[in-house]
């Protein structure tokens, strides 16, 4: 019985390290982040408060969900 979980659990893991799926979606992600930081590098500092507060509304509203 304890092979046979064993077994299971090396399976699950083989899966989920194959899997792809939604991978774009974290090159696209980290794609944005990298651009963001280049963008807010060449903003003036004046700026970079309000920029600040979007990004901060963004986090609060996605954790929320």
């Amino acid at each position: 019985m304890e092979a046979e979980i064993m077994r299971e659990s090396l399976l699950l893991l083989f899966n989920l390290f194959k899997e792809e799926r939604g991978q774009d979606l974290i090159e696209y992600a980290l794609l944005c982040a990298a651009i963001a930081i280049i963008v807010a590098g060449f903003l003036p500092p004046s700026i970079m408060p309000s920029v600040s507060s979007i990004f901060s509304k963004l986090t609060s509203s996605m954790a929320l969900s």
